[in-house]
């Protein structure tokens, strides 16, 4: 996919941003949106909302993320820090998004398997009509398919809620594999997870899918190489026992029982999941 014209243009665009600035790149900076400006837009009317669950400006200063460096976020999924993201960080340094290998899946059904192995295009135009940013070629891929340019090259890693499925699907360890060799030799995971009673025993949550404990996420991460700098309760949730039973999606914002379910204003009044946030740092 990458020895095309156009993904060797979109390399280039890719690491423009390693380049020493010129007074256009100034001009450029100068222009571009703060992390308030972005979260304020219009476009974020129907995202918004979610902000007093998620504290992105907390979540992304505890991660140490800055608008000039290059960034890439795994598995994107609905969008929603993308949106926060992409237009923050692309006007001055290079957001990255990356997916797991989609010839490792299993599927339901062949519809399914169309989606997932379409993703990196589906993406790509998403982001424009979702952000306004446009993201080359060479910005999206899965693992199998990285860029040999990008090894090294990357300042953060973002993996938001994601962890409870590559455990569950046994491909944490290739994800956290490309993530390694994207970095920088100082750079760091940044992770939002749902998260379990630290008390709980497995038989306590494994009835409710999507949460996992702090220190398995701790676990996984160790053994590909990363150690555990710091963590945050800036998204911590006390209101969720975090023990339904159709698991984290019972709660904002998918409430996966629908609306006859008589406990809805319940779910409503806990908000979005408790979630541990986690700084992992490579090590050399």
């Amino acid at each position: 996919m990458f020895a095309t014209a156009a993904a060797m243009a979109g390399a280039a665009a890719l690491f423009a941003a390693s380049t020493p600035a010129s007074a256009d790149d100034h001009v450029e900076a100068a222009a571009a949106p703060s992390l308030e400006q972005v979260l304020t837009h219009e476009r974020r009317s129907d995202d918004a909302h979610r902000d007093q669950y998620r504290h992105p400006v907390e979540t992304l200063e505890f991660f140490g993320v800055e608008p000039t460096m290059t960034v890439a976020e795994f598995g994107p999924g609905g969008g929603w820090y993308t949106r926060v993201l992409a237009p923050w960080i692309m006007p001055q340094g290079t957001y990255i998004a990356f997916n797991g290998d989609s010839d490792g899946r299993n599927y339901r059904d062949r519809a399914q398997e169309v989606r997932a192995k379409s993703w990196t295009e589906n993406f790509a135009r998403g982001l424009a009509q979702g952000s306004g940013m446009d993201v080359a070629e060479g910005t999206v891929f899965e693992i199998d398919e990285m860029p040999e340019a990008v090894e090294g090259t990357v300042d953060r890693v973002l993996i938001f809620r994601s962890m409870h499925g590559l455990a569950n699907g046994n491909t944490a360890d290739d994800v956290l594999d490309a993530a390694y060799r994207m970095l920088k030799p100082d750079g760091m995971v940044g992770v939002v997870q749902h998260r379990a009673p630290a008390d709980a025993s497995f038989a306590d949550y494994s009835p409710a899918p999507g949460y996992m404990k702090t220190e398995q996420v701790v676990a996984i991460f160790a053994a590909n190489g990363f150690e555990l700098v710091e963590s945050s309760e800036i998204n911590a949730n006390p209101d969720d026992p975090a023990n339904w039973e159709r698991g984290v999606w019972t709660l904002p914002p998918v409430l996966a029982t629908g609306e006859d379910d008589p406990r809805r204003d319940e779910y409503l009044g806990i908000g979005e999941s408790d979630r541990m946030t986690l700084l992992f740092r490579k090590m050399r």
